[in-house]
């Protein structure tokens, strides 16, 4: 599973760029989106890579995600209670694993938003110009994406 953040706003850009960072559901900058890994994704990954930092996160940064993060419609938080009435799951961790493994996806629970909005990174980003093998913020993180998140949550 991939988690991509927005980095850089979507002023001066190609159509074809913010059409696909309209398809990730990506509108605003600091919004986070978890998709799973198949080519379709990647695809269009590749096509908004300097638009976007992304990685493949673990299922503890993205249980902390959905704890502290995570809202159903109408702003209300996630709760363990709420996952564990809707679903077959126990709680937001095993929640979590289960989006981790791929056996879960986020429609699983119903009235959860799709899109995460974070907070930006304490410390701020290291540069929205550059891609992360750079020294700057976007493009691929690998597992690194998870420190990042951590910076966000």
């Amino acid at each position: 599973m991939y988690a991509i953040v927005q980095v850089r706003g979507t002023v001066n850009t190609r159509r074809e760029i913010k059409d696909t960072l309209k398809m990730l559901r990506l509108h605003h900058v600091n919004h986070c989106v978890l998709v799973p890994d198949s080519p379709a994704y990647l695809g269009m990954i590749r096509k908004v890579k300097d638009f976007v930092a992304y990685g493949e996160v673990d299922e503890e940064t993205l249980a902390q995600i959905l704890h502290t993060r995570g809202r159903l419609t109408g702003n209300i938080r996630l709760t363990d209670e709420y996952v564990a009435a809707h679903t077959p799951f126990e709680d937001i961790d095993g929640f979590a694993s289960g989006l981790a493994d791929g056996s879960a996806k986020m429609a699983d629970v119903p009235g959860l938003k799709p899109v995460i909005r974070l907070h930006p990174p304490r410390k701020g980003y290291r540069s929205i110009k550059r891609t992360y093998q750079q020294g700057g913020a976007l493009g691929y993180y690998g597992p690194e994406i998870n420190s990042l998140l951590y910076k966000m949550r």
